[in-house]
């Protein structure tokens, strides 16, 4: 048996790293992604608004489906402005786990 330090790997590591500034338009489509952030936050506040409204509804009517549904969906809408308030953190963050990986 061969002690570990003789073993030969057959990964090959490409050394390729990200690199800003290599590509034309990337100030472009940073601006492009963050306008679709703020959109998607935007919309995100409108699916509140009206699953509350929904909520408060079914509420004060008796309506349990509609209640529930106004619950569900200021649940979700909650979820996505987290998310899109995270999403750069949280990319940031596995891209820094990421880069450790040998």
């Amino acid at each position: 048996m061969t002690p570990l330090a003789d073993r030969i790997y057959l990964a090959f590591d490409p050394g390729i790293t990200p690199k800003g500034g290599g590509l034309p338009g990337l100030a472009v489509l940073k601006n492009v992604v963050s306008s679709i952030n703020m959109f998607g936050i935007i919309a995100v506040v409108g699916a509140l608004a009206v699953s509350l409204a929904v909520w408060a509804w079914g509420h004060h009517t008796g309506g349990h489906q509609a209640e529930a549904n106004g619950k569900k969906g200021a649940t979700v809408a909650a979820g996505a402005a987290l998310g899109l308030g995270a999403a750069n953190g949280i990319v940031a963050f596995f891209s820094a786990l990421g880069s450790k990986v040998q």
